[in-house]
């Protein structure tokens, strides 16, 4: 997927479109799309055209338990236009395709993982739309974010690595921790694959490493950053390193993940602040302050 190109026209008139709703009038489904649901999909593929030809597969994974829900409503009234339009305009990779996901709780939901295709044009926005804001989750304190990690790495093909040798981009998003494991039963049970054993995390990022340089963003907004904020980072520091990414401000996730991208690709940091408006400065500089270029197009997880 992703044969088109971005056109900034078809984002102004989208984002005219979702101004003044509800956020249930943006995200309107009341269950999963079949569309989005990972059961029994072989792949999600990025693949290079004409138009995109040297893609870079970059996948967004949006927490939308309890009031997680407001990333996903702010990315798709502003943040999806300023995140493509300035990695266009920056250029720190080229040619992105982006994928949105759903992610919920495997113990506790009906829908923990809900997968869009890899885009470039205006269909990024209208799948992210059709996104269930379940708002379940449960009282575990933390959420399946390492199962958009086993489904990106066995369930997607991307060109800027089959290719090029190169590394796509997968981002998650969040307030809670990261979970110790992810049962093989939910496996099976969401995404359809033969009966699996348990994986730890750290199996986990080791696998999906290989293919994409892996990121968590914590929502510091979030009841359980709020509840815990030390605990949280602590806990994914522990299994990411230094990619870990501290968001005080929701609505600027998008500049935040396209300055994370700008510095893992070696770009100075300082100037990687300087080169946003003062408020958004403030908060990127908070973002990626630890962040560091990667070594080299294959590096693994960069630690302190």
């Amino acid at each position: 997927m992703g044969t088109a190109r971005w056109n900034p026209a078809d984002w102004s008139a989208y984002a005219a479109s979702t101004a003044g709703k509800a956020t249930d009038a943006v995200f309107a489904a009341r269950g999963i799309d079949q569309d989005l649901n990972p059961f029994g999909v072989a792949l999600r593929e990025s693949r290079d055209s004409d138009l995109n030809p040297a893609s870079t597969a970059i996948i967004v994974g949006l927490d939308v338990t309890g009031s997680m829900g407001m990333i996903a409503d702010a990315l798709a009234r502003q943040g999806l236009g300023t995140m493509v339009e300035e990695i266009l305009a920056r250029k720190p990779v080229s040619d992105p395709h982006i994928l949105c996901m759903g992610i919920g709780d495997v113990l506790c939901d009906q829908a923990p993982l809900q997968v869009t295709q890899f885009e470039a044009d205006i269909r990024i926005a209208r799948q992210l739309e059709r996104l269930w804001l379940e708002k379940g989750g449960g009282g575990n304190s933390c959420e399946s974010y390492t199962l958009p990690w086993y489904f990106a790495a066995l369930h997607t093909a991307i060109d800027c690595f089959e290719k090029r040798g190169k590394k796509g981009y997968l981002f998650t998003v969040g307030d809670e921790e990261p979970p110790l494991d992810l049962p093989g039963t939910a496996i099976t049970r969401f995404l359809g694959d033969p009966p699996q054993r348990d994986f730890k995390s750290r199996e986990l990022l080791t696998l999906v490493s290989r293919m994409y340089h892996v990121f968590h963003v914590i929502v510091e907004e979030g009841s359980h950053a709020r509840h815990d904020p030390r605990g949280v980072r602590d806990r994914w520091t522990d299994l990411l390193g230094q990619r870990v990414i501290g968001l005080s401000d929701h609505t600027k996730l998008a500049e935040v993940i396209v300055s994370a991208i700008e510095v893992n690709e070696g770009r100075d940091r300082n100037q990687v602040v300087k080169s946003w408006s003062q408020q958004t400065a403030l908060v990127v500089q908070r973002a990626v302050g630890a962040l560091a270029a990667s070594r080299n197009p294959t590096a693994g997880v960069v630690r302190f």
